[in-house]
């Protein structure tokens, strides 16, 4: 009975699986698609990407499907199809940078094979495996060594991966064939043409450049930088519970940061590839986006440092807070204000030194402020020390990060020069008075005596014509015409 009663159970509770399977099905993929849409909808160029590949695929699959093409290739068609699809990247650097490192590889490589297969023949036929496997052992050695060399590891490790993989194949397949001249001119030409169809199509289609996607990493970065300085501000000064919860997510955006430099070096590698596109040039110098995104990386760092002392349940005197307070805000603001003004200059491409530099001098300022406070609060407490040197580290490290964007500030000022960066004219200034302008002008006429022989009794006087060539204000357009006055003199 009681095994009967255990088969009826599983019976039931498979013929419930069973019946909820259709429904768990759907839900999984209605989730799936959701989750296809909302990543297609993060970037939309992931979408036209793929459609470029496809694109490129079709074109060089001409090359089996038109019989003239195909007659002219044969079977190395194939290595067309296999360059598309590891040539096309993302970006236009990436693709440029594996195409070209994979067509001149191949063309070293190759040249380099038949010139082995045809020096080994004059060995005999004992003596050409040898000569074959002595190039194929030395080149091959020689090529992996070169790939441990930053340099080379950096932009040209694909490249020396093709020559290796060419070589080997054209002087080990050239051994057992005659017609190793048409065999190596039929691969080199299908790796040329769908290299140059990737190129072509990843360029003018809809192109994705790495540069541009470099400079509004290191800008949207720096804006990350301010928002997360006045959300620790707020979160530590303003002590309530609402605003801590909307200020959390504010103080937090440094992290991203921290973890953005394999893909600040990976962007910046690939934008050198890149031709001169849009606002950059052809010698852009990507390299000092590097710079600023170190200073910036190590400035989160200090975030980081703070936000756990913030974050901490150490509680500072009342007191001291109220005393540091004031500053500690100034620097906060100033500076956010300041990393804010030199993000809007990369993203625009125009220097605006006297914005960023008027915020941080306000910040030294605030420094000043807050290192006599410390100094009063250190010889007028009565509290242990102990208990102010979280309040003291915290205010040395605000100082430490002030510095940064000091630093930082300098390095985009360095890198406006190099990239041209255009003047931003001051406000102040009107562009009607960019040169110096005579407002008023005007004669003096001295009268005589005997001039005027009717006036001999009236006293010497001088004549002054004014003309006022000032721009008419709104209640004086109407008024015009020359002033003159009258000066007698005794």
């Amino acid at each position: 009975m009681e095994m009967d009663l255990n088969a009826q159970v599983k019976k039931a509770g498979f013929l419930q699986r069973l019946k909820e399977f259709p429904s768990k099905l759907k839900d999984g993929v209605t989730k799936r698609i959701k989750n296809v849409q909302k990543f297609a909808k993060d970037d939309p160029r992931r979408i036209i990407h793929s459609l470029k590949v496809g694109l490129s695929l079709t074109l060089v699959s001409m090359l089996y499907y038109v019989r003239p093409l195909y007659n002219s290739f044969g079977v190395s068609g194939m290595w067309a199809i296999l360059t598309v699809v590891v040539v096309s990247e993302f970006t236009v650097g990436g693709t440029l940078s594996k195409g070209l490192n994979r067509g001149f590889a191949t063309l070293i490589a190759g040249a380099l094979g038949v010139g082995a297969v045809h020096l080994a023949r004059f060995c005999g036929d004992k003596g050409e495996p040898i000569i074959l496997g002595i190039f194929v052992f030395s080149l091959g050695a020689a090529a992996t060594f070169s790939r441990f060399f930053p340099r080379i590891k950096q932009r040209y490790d694909y490249g020396a991966l093709i020559f290796i993989l060419t070589f080997s194949m054209v002087a080990v397949s050239g051994y057992r064939t005659d017609e190793i001249l048409v065999m190596a001119y039929q691969r080199l030409s299908t790796i040329l043409i769908g290299g140059t169809i990737c190129i072509l199509v990843s360029i003018f289609i809809f192109p994705v450049w790495a540069g541009e996607d470099l400079y509004k990493m290191i800008a949207n970065n720096i804006i990350k930088l301010a928002n997360s300085l006045e959300g620790i501000e707020r979160e530590y000064f303003l002590s309530s519970e609402k605003t801590s919860k909307e200020t959390n997510s504010c103080a937090q955006q440094y992290k991203s940061i921290l973890t953005s430099k394999s893909s600040e070096d990976t962007l910046a590698n690939l934008a050198r590839w890149e031709p001169g596109h849009g606002r950059f040039r052809l010698r852009h110098p990507w390299t000092k986006y590097l710079k600023i995104a170190g200073l910036v990386r190590q400035c989160a760092f200090h975030f980081e440092i703070l936000n756990g002392y913030v974050l901490s349940d150490v509680k500072i005197p009342q007191d001291f807070i109220s005393k540091i307070q004031g500053p500690c805000s100034i620097m906060s603001q100033e500076a956010g204000e300041a990393l804010k003004a030199i993000a809007k200059s990369i993203k625009t491409m125009k220097r605006d030194n006297v914005s960023v530099n008027k915020h941080i001098e306000k910040s030294k300022s605030a420094i000043q402020t807050l290192r006599i406070a410390l100094k009063t609060s250190s010889s007028e407490t009565e509290k242990e020390l102990l208990e102010i040197i979280p309040g003291v580290t915290m205010a040395s490290i605000l100082i430490e990060i002030v510095n940064y964007v000091e630093k930082i500030s300098e390095a985009v000022e360095e890198f406006s020069s190099l990239a041209h960066f255009k003047e931003t004219p001051d406000p102040k200034v009107s562009p009607e008075l960019g040169q110096h302008q005579l407002l008023h002008r005007g004669s003096v006429k001295p009268v005589l005596e005997g001039d005027n022989e009717e006036e001999n009794s009236s006293p010497s006087h001088v004549v002054i014509n004014v003309h006022d060539e000032q721009p008419p204000t709104t209640n004086e357009k109407k008024v015009s015409g020359v002033e003159k006055t009258r000066v007698d003199v005794v």
